[in-house]
């Protein structure tokens, strides 16, 4: 199913000039090796020193190769779900800082517990070893109580890339699938010829579509092959899928595309297009109405995908227990 939103505010506006000013030019031309790549960590630091929401608790996670943060309503969840979050950032950038207000709000309004995910990225691992972070956090929240079941698994950009490939093992290994993927803005086509030849490569905001290449080839090597998109996966079996992105942006393509092959595949899929947006926009949560209004349905998304698989008794197989994480 694809649902087309139509209209902007005026906060919407200044976040697509501020994107086409400053952020685009910065992510078209900044280094992605050499000495300038350290600096690329002082983003989520930055982050860092934005106030916390007081109507939640954060309590550090310790894995095996990753760090995390388990995010609850203040007064406990009122949920058996919970939410593995996976941040985006072209698999080079960002962390659990520069994602921590939409977990938070995730966290509240739906009353689950959220686990967002500090897996390894460039120029630590590559995309085989954030994938496997991300599976091991899967398998830490089952661990530590939450039904299989009854977990969804969120992403934005590459951390969508990272829902549905965190998925796929999950089927694959015999785990099973999660309740639900949510996808905002995903990166699932490492192809760039097919954003190079969009519209959108021009009308883009925020992502330089020619930049994609280059970043392709440092997560999976000099000649990305078929088998690193999830776009050419088999998706048999896969849960509900809700996938957002924005009407203008580059990885529309990307987005349709998938919901496409999802439906073929018999995937229950929904697919929302906003108008007047920019890439992720769903993770400026309090920024715009619109962010506030995406996020709302993701949250319903959610609550629903939770709820369906309790009602059905949906069983997603045994885990096995690989590696080990613990509360700091």
């Amino acid at each position: 199913m694809i649902e087309h939103r139509i209209g902007t505010s005026r906060r919407s506006d200044v976040v697509q000039v501020v994107s086409r000013a400053v952020i685009r030019p910065t992510l078209k031309y900044f280094p992605l090796s050499g000495p300038c790549t350290k600096l690329m960590p002082l983003l989520d630091r930055s982050a860092a020193l934005i106030p916390r929401l007081s109507g939640v608790v954060h309590k550090a996670v310790v894995g095996r190769t990753w760090r995390g943060e388990v995010v609850t309503p203040i007064d406990g969840p009122t949920s058996d779900g919970a939410i593995l979050y996976l941040h985006g950032g072209a698999f080079l950038m960002c962390g659990m800082a520069t994602h921590r207000r939409i977990v938070e709000r995730l966290a509240q309004r739906t009353g689950m517990t959220v686990l967002s995910v500090d897996y390894r990225q460039l120029p630590i691992g590559r995309l085989h070893d954030s994938i496997s972070d991300c599976e091991d956090a899967y398998r830490w929240l089952v661990r530590t109580g939450h039904p299989a079941s009854k977990i969804v698994i969120a992403g934005d950009s590459a951390g969508g890339h990272l829902a549905f490939a965190t998925a796929l093992r999950l089927r694959d290994d015999g785990t099973g699938s999660p309740a639900g993927v949510v996808a905002m803005s995903p990166w699932l086509d490492f192809d760039h010829m097919s954003k190079l030849r969009h519209h959108n490569s021009r009308r883009d905001a925020y992502i330089p579509a020619r930049r994609l290449r280059k970043v392709a080839r440092l997560v999976v090597g000099e000649h990305p092959e078929l088998h690193h998109s999830p776009v050419n996966a088999d998706l048999r079996g896969l849960p509900p899928s809700l996938i957002i992105c924005a009407e203008a942006e580059v990885l529309r393509c990307d987005a349709e595309l998938m919901a496409e092959r999802l439906a073929e595949a018999g995937v229950t899929t929904t697919l929302q297009i906003w108008e007047g947006q920019v890439h992720a926009f769903p993770v400026l949560t309090d920024m715009t109405p619109e962010s506030r209004e995406a996020l709302e349905e993701v949250i319903v998304f959610v609550q629903q995908a939770v709820d369906s698989a309790g009602s059905t008794g949906r069983h997603t197989g045994h885990l096995r227990a690989v590696g080990s994480a613990g509360v700091a």
